[in-house]
């Protein structure tokens, strides 16, 4: 008999151990799903950032690129002004007398 209860004993602890480690088991399939929902979460939060992040980029290289015409534009129309002005001529049109005269 008493080998018989050794074995009830050996038994007892194998399946308390087969126990706790189907416990901890799900314990840590629970954390892992916990944690990979969180992860998914937060990738989703990033990507919104970012797409909007992208949006604004092209907005602002938008704007840049108008900023940049008007600049030039502005720098063409003050070397034609200043053209004008070493040439001697008026820098804006004159009415013609006729036209200036009230009828």
């Amino acid at each position: 008999m008493p080998l018989m209860f050794k074995d009830r004993r050996a038994h007892a602890y194998t399946r308390h151990l087969m126990e706790t480690e189907a416990r901890m088991s799900r314990e840590a399939w629970e954390r892992s799903t916990d944690a990979s929902d969180l992860v998914r979460g937060e990738v989703m939060s990033l990507r919104t950032t970012i797409l909007g992040q992208m949006t604004e980029i092209r907005e602002l290289h938008a704007v840049d690129r108008r900023r940049q015409t008007v600049t030039a534009l502005q720098a063409q129309v003050t070397a034609l002004q200043g053209q004008q002005g070493l040439a001697g001529g008026p820098t804006q049109p004159e009415l013609p007398e006729e036209a200036g005269r009230g009828s």
